[in-house]
């Protein structure tokens, strides 16, 4: 693995990218962006678990961090910003078509969460991807709009956005916020029961996952953007190459599960498959063995066909 970076704009994006065993640079290899989660980086699920596995198949990988989150730059830092997100992805395959090993006509990409999500929004309108899949991939847009599922979640929303940048405006000190409890014992204070954020916790502040370039910020201030966006919008019209998207039958508040029926149903891909993965939780399909395995038992066929 060598860690690389390539430019979004005029900032750095760092990336983790990851060859062949036996890898021949005289050769042409078909290559896959992985795109980490809401909150995530690439060392975690999308680097160490799908990227990994998807470069002992025999495929270049490229993980990496979004823009102004973990080791990538770009200021303000812990912004979730979906337009610089998406444009991560246009630059990531920018980076790849500069080596000279990596066959420009065989590029994929795989998103897990919220960067599956991302991932099917850029692909609309980066056709030099040839094909995507999302990994229990959620459209942060509407995971912001709906809030706390209350008639005025998105304007509430909005309306303590604009306060906070009023007051940054005139010098208060940046909102830097969460996106999940920091501990278990938080969350039960807080009365959280939800599968989808008791497994976060699990995942992102428990050796299981945990990883300093994760560091669970979030700038506040910063989240209009998220409110008025949406992951799938003209995927009706746009997104047309083949598709793969794995979720778990088992809900939770992030919405994977409808996110990825959604998905499906308005893509206009005309090869498309969806696999439920019986049993499982968002997370599970993060790193479990089990699930993760049954999610490759598509994936891997998918990407053989259409790379």
């Amino acid at each position: 693995m060598e860690h690389v970076r390539f430019r979004n704009r005029t900032w750095e994006v760092a990336a983790d990218l990851r060859l062949p065993e036996n890898f021949d640079p005289s050769k042409k290899y078909p290559a896959i962006i992985c795109a980490h989660p809401i909150s995530s980086c690439k060392e975690q699920t999308a680097g160490s678990i799908y990227a990994e596995r998807l470069t002992e198949q025999g495929y270049v990988t490229l993980a990496f961090d979004a823009s102004y989150q973990g080791e990538s730059g770009g200021e303000p830092k812990y912004l979730e910003d979906p337009p610089a997100r998406v444009e991560d992805f246009r630059c990531a395959v920018d980076y790849l078509v500069t080596l000279d090993y990596v066959d420009e006509e065989r590029i994929g990409v795989l998103g897990v969460c919220g960067g599956g999500g991302y991932a099917a929004n850029a692909t609309m309108t980066e056709h030099r991807i040839k094909a995507i899949v999302t990994v229990v991939g959620a459209n942060y847009g509407r995971i912001m709009r709906e809030g706390n599922l209350s008639a005025n979640a998105a304007l509430d929303t909005l309306e303590a956005i604009g306060k906070q940048r009023t007051a940054e405006a005139r010098g208060a000190d940046p909102a830097i916020t969460t996106y999940i409890p920091d501990t278990q014992e938080q969350r039960e204070q807080a009365g959280i029961t939800d599968v989808d954020i008791v497994q976060a916790v699990d995942y992102y502040k428990t050796p299981r996952g945990q990883n300093p370039n994760s560091p669970n910020k979030l700038r506040f201030s910063g989240l209009a953007a998220a409110v008025g966006w949406d992951a799938f919008h003209l995927a009706e019209e746009l997104l047309t190459q083949p598709l793969l998207v794995v979720v778990g039958d088992v809900p939770g508040s992030f919405g994977s599960y409808r996110d990825g029926f959604e998905l499906f149903d308005r893509a206009r891909s005309g090869k498309k498959e969806i696999l439920v993965v019986k049993g499982a939780s968002h997370y599970d399909l993060y790193d479990q063995p089990g699930p993760v395995g049954q999610a490759f038992e598509k994936i891997t066929p998918f990407f053989e066909q259409n790379l």
